[in-house]
């Protein structure tokens, strides 16, 4: 269709200037950027955060006697945003870390919610049975217990634990990174 004969078609679109670094510019913010991670702080509380959500998991499968899995969605944002906001990071370990200890908290979850009922069915306390638990009688309770969604859910915690534990980058922090007044 032709603008000129048909002039309500027409508009005023003007192209939006997009913000140029130089190479040296990017390399320098790059720099910076790097020099804030801190890997050891992300993991510490991607730890923190996947037992908080181990835990969250175990008492609302415990409470409501019944397994949701989509909690492994939550597991993995709340540790994703831990690592996100503690490490800073923007390299590829700190999505690394946030996705395992997303499946530790997943996993943790399992064996809490199992030792409790089997704590229960077995009249034994709860603590005591825990302290009990060693590598071989937790893989054999997560081996009975398996069920194949569990691979599912588990991939949906580690996903969204990688993808969230990536620090988000603004324009003011690419000044403060370049040493522009804000």
């Amino acid at each position: 269709m032709n603008d000129e004969l048909h002039p309500e078609m027409q508009t005023d679109v003007q192209p939006v200037e997009q913000p140029v670094i130089s190479d040296h510019q990017a390399q320098m913010a790059f720099e910076s950027f790097q020099s804030e991670q801190n890997l050891v702080m992300g993991t510490l509380a991607g730890l923190v955060a996947s037992v908080a959500g181990a835990g969250t998991w175990a008492a609302i499968t415990i409470l409501t006697e019944y397994q949701i899995g989509f909690m492994a969605i939550g597991i993995g944002l709340l540790v994703g945003f831990a690592v996100r906001f503690t490490g800073k990071g923007i390299s590829q370990s700190f999505g690394i870390v946030a996705a395992l200890m997303s499946l530790v908290g997943c996993v943790l979850g399992n064996v809490l919610t199992i030792t409790y009922f089997v704590s229960v069915s077995e009249e034994m306390a709860f603590m005591d049975l825990l302290g009990q638990l060693n590598a071989v009688i937790v893989v054999d309770m997560l081996t009975v217990t398996f069920d194949p969604m569990d691979v599912f859910y588990y991939a949906l915690a580690a996903y969204f634990g990688y993808k969230y534990a990536f620090r988000q980058i603004s324009e003011d922090d690419f000044n403060r990174a370049l040493g522009k007044a804000m």
